[in-house]
């Protein structure tokens, strides 16, 4: 079976004024189709880190990262990019919407970019899925911070993706949003074959993956 995700002894190391920091240190971790994981420890261990190599955001100083079954460590941006394209979303912390595009917009305009089809049929489907049809012309500065959370998850699902890397998404949200968007992520994910990888802080939204990762020192303990 081809994993969604592997990485083979990766390392992640930057210069300094003191010297190399590594800040992965041979990470290795192969995540199945259709599975959910969820990368936890303490700041500074190496958690998004790991997301950023694994996305193809970061390359990796050494080692070996497999996205759906292609190697991508040494792949340029317009490569990483077609890849991605369509089948890899990723849902922030900060949620990365456009403010000058209404909730429609942001949600709408990966998929035509992509270039899949009833991108409008689409957007509005999930913009509804997430509970907010009647906000879907309303700009990111006109919802609260749930609701926004809410509108990057309709964005990263609505393309129907193989892989969906979450970074700390309810990191900025308080409790009741927090357990809102958690169950978008994990109820819609689990409709399908999609794979999420979420890294959080958060004990209660790791216990509903269905692996736990411990990350401490850039490593997987």
């Amino acid at each position: 079976m081809t994993h969604a995700l592997e990485l083979k002894d990766v390392w992640l190391t930057f210069p300094t004024a003191e010297g190399p920091l590594d800040v992965l240190k041979g990470v290795s971790l192969a995540v199945e189709p259709g599975g959910s994981v969820a990368i936890v420890g303490p700041s500074g261990s190496g958690k998004s880190s790991l997301i950023s190599v694994a996305a193809g955001l970061e390359k990796p100083s050494r080692g070996e990262v497999s996205l759906l079954g292609e190697r991508i460590e040494s792949l340029g941006e317009d490569q990483l990019a077609r890849l991605r394209r369509g089948r890899v979303s990723m849902v922030f912390q900060s949620f990365h919407l456009l403010e000058t595009m209404t909730a429609f917009d942001n949600v709408r305009t990966p998929l035509e970019i992509a270039g899949l089809d009833r991108v409008s049929a689409r957007a509005n489907d999930w913009l509804d899925r997430v509970g907010l049809s009647r906000r879907r012309l309303h700009y990111p500065g006109q919802l609260s911070g749930g609701e926004r959370q809410r509108v990057a998850v309709a964005r990263a699902l609505s393309s129907d993706p193989a892989l969906v890397f979450a970074d700390e998404p309810t990191g900025n949200l308080d409790a009741e949003s927090g357990r809102g968007v958690a169950d978008l992520l994990f109820d819609l994910t689990n409709e399908g074959s999609t794979t999420l990888v979420i890294v959080t802080h958060d004990d209660e939204l790791a216990a509903r993956a269905a692996r736990i990762v411990h990350m401490r020192d850039g490593r997987i303990v």
